[in-house]
């Protein structure tokens, strides 16, 4: 059984050859920003960041369902899709791009707590039948230190690590640091539920351990 991720994402990556699995890599053609406003607009009014986070997971991974089989015509398994989104205060954050933007972020999310949305899909794909797709919302409440210098907050920014993750912030790395608590799944802050993915697969008839690569246990 093989297991195709629909992102470059070297988090989402990394998430996943942690937990045993070797996913080929697809890299989904979707303009995102184009989608969430077509959404937005035929419903005349902003999307939470639930809905968000889940429309553009599923426009990812139904790209790359579709395309797989003309470069993959024998793949027979599961695609993964996923967004994110960090949200605080009533405002949804995404990627801050910018040192700038970064160190307000830092400076708003410290000694506070805010909730990373993620969206993902799952289709099960095999040669001669159609895709089906399985989809949830899995949240995780992230709380910052309050103790957190604008030292510390400079030189975390210095490195670019948050400068192209969502909510500009790690958990698995350089900034977990400045992280106290986290409610929920932990590797949903990293970017994927596992306990999600783990429960949508089942939902398709797959277990999850058949997903391990071969060297597991070896």
């Amino acid at each position: 059984m093989r297991v195709c991720l629909a992102s470059t994402s070297p988090a989402r990556l990394m998430l996943l050859r942690q937990a045993g699995i070797d996913p080929l890599i697809f890299s989904p053609e979707v303009d995102e920003d184009a989608v969430g406003a077509a959404a937005e607009a035929e419903r005349g009014a902003p999307l939470a960041p639930a809905e968000l986070v889940l429309l553009l997971a599923r426009a990812k991974a139904a790209d790359v369902a579709r395309r797989l089989p003309l470069e993959h015509p024998d793949f027979d398994g599961i695609v993964i899709g996923g967004d994110s989104m960090f949200a605080l205060g009533g405002q949804v954050y995404g990627k801050p791009y910018t040192p700038e933007a970064a160190r307000e972020r830092w400076r708003l999310m410290r000694g506070a707590t805010g909730v990373l949305h993620s969206g993902h899909s799952v289709f099960r794909v095999a040669p001669g039948t159609v895709p089906v797709e399985a989809t949830a919302v899995a949240e995780a409440g992230v709380t910052f230190a309050d103790d957190l210098t604008d030292a510390e907050i400079d030189a975390y920014i210095a490195t670019g690590e948050p400068l192209l993750v969502a909510g500009a912030f790690t958990v698995d790395s350089l900034g977990g640091a400045f992280i106290t608590r986290v409610d929920g799944d932990p590797s949903t802050v990293v970017g994927m539920s596992l306990s999600t993915l783990r429960h949508l697969a089942a939902e398709l008839g797959v277990t999850w351990t058949d997903l391990w690569s071969a060297s597991v246990g070896s």
